[in-house]
């Protein structure tokens, strides 16, 4: 028998993997691969708190709807901080940079572009949607 060491998996099982690793091996950015292998910690060992992302209205926060939810997130997807403050040329052109959908571009085009935008909250209120209620 040839050296194998502790190799489980052979040498077509490591090409096959390599393969599909490549993008990672590639990518222009950090990896951070043991993060797989970090332990989950347990629900008893979070912290403690009263506050729940869930809300009162079952995952959505007072003065939102669920389609209201939806495109805060979407915005918030492909708008950074950094691209504010902006006015909608500003808006569309990050869009772009980070290929939004057709959908999202289209509500973008619809604001006003003399207007600078501070915020998603800003974009939001704009485009005629709900933003959180901030709780007293």
């Amino acid at each position: 028998m040839g050296d194998q060491g502790s190799n489980k998996t052979g040498s077509a099982r490591d090409d096959e993997l390599k393969h599909e690793m490549q993008g990672e091996l590639n990518a222009s950015r950090a990896l951070r691969p043991e993060e797989a292998f970090e332990p989950i910690p347990s629900g008893d060992a979070g912290p403690v708190t009263d506050w729940s992302p869930a809300g009162p209205g079952g995952g959505v926060p007072p003065g939102m709807t669920p389609r209201d939810v939806d495109v805060r997130s979407e915005l918030a997807r492909h708008l950074e901080p950094g691209s504010f403050p902006a006015n909608r040329g500003g808006l569309l052109q990050a869009l772009g940079r980070h290929q939004a959908g057709d959908g999202l571009v289209d509500l973008v085009r619809g604001l006003p572009d003399h207007e600078k935008y501070r915020n998603v909250q800003d974009v939001m209120r704009t485009l005629g949607y709900g933003v959180e209620a901030h709780r007293v």
